[in-house]
């Protein structure tokens, strides 16, 4: 599987991604500047965190209008596997890839520690190496984290099942909990702590593996069958 881990002006996690798809999975990735924007021959979009474009305006909403978001929304609409983290979940939020918006965090602090979730969704192709309610450790690091869409919206994710992660203490103040969600067809995940940053033991935590493993794993399983 060969990944596409873009990076904008201000991504600092890039190679953490790169480093997870690469030298963990032992699978194909390239570091892809924003400009270059042919995402045609990657299998799976990898869109790390960091401050792209500095967070002016609102996170993630000056590259959310950049010209690499019309090849990932192409990728998406293909059914490849996209994943924004942290940054990459504001991103994909403000290019309307996921519903919802982030705000800052409760305490209107950066946080950055180790945080239990709860994977509330073990069937997306991202999951399916999780137990379903599993507890689970990733990082956070973040200033504005606190996930928030409206009732109708939230009444929409619950009924479809979109929730994928929750924090077992939502450190941050999100509506319901919301670590990370899927879109409707299963295949673009936004989360804000970082599993690429938990794919090692020295790490302090492995749980963030199985997620990479999981698209891998799916991702071979459906080019199998349709080729």
């Amino acid at each position: 599987m060969k990944f596409a881990v873009v990076v904008f002006p201000g991504s600092n996690c890039d190679r953490d991604m790169y480093h997870a798809a690469k030298e963990v999975l032992k699978e194909e990735a390239e570091l892809v500047w924003y400009e270059n924007s042919s995402l045609e021959n990657y299998d799976g979009i990898l869109l790390p965190g960091g401050f792209s474009y500095g967070d002016y305006l609102r996170s993630g909403a000056v590259a959310s209008t950049s010209d690499v978001m019309r090849q990932i929304r192409t990728a998406a609409g293909k059914g490849k596997p996209v994943l924004g983290v942290c940054n990459g979940f504001q991103i994909l939020l403000e290019a309307g890839l996921l519903p919802g918006a982030m705000l800052r965090n409760k305490n209107l602090a950066f946080m950055c520690h180790q945080e239990p979730l709860i994977v509330q969704n073990n069937q997306t192709l991202f999951t399916t190496n999780y137990e379903h309610t599993e507890v689970i450790h990733f990082p956070i690091a973040h200033g504005e984290g606190s996930y928030f869409c409206d009732e109708a919206t939230l009444a929409g994710l619950q009924a479809n099942n979109q929730i994928v992660f929750t924090y077992q203490n939502n450190p941050n103040g999100s509506i319901a909990d919301i670590a990370g969600i899927v879109n409707k067809e299963g295949n673009v995940l936004g989360m804000m702590p970082h599993p690429e940053r938990a794919v090692e033991k020295m790490l302090g935590s492995d749980d963030g593996l199985k997620l990479f493993q999981s698209i891998v794993e799916n991702w071979r399983d459906v080019y199998v069958i349709n080729t």
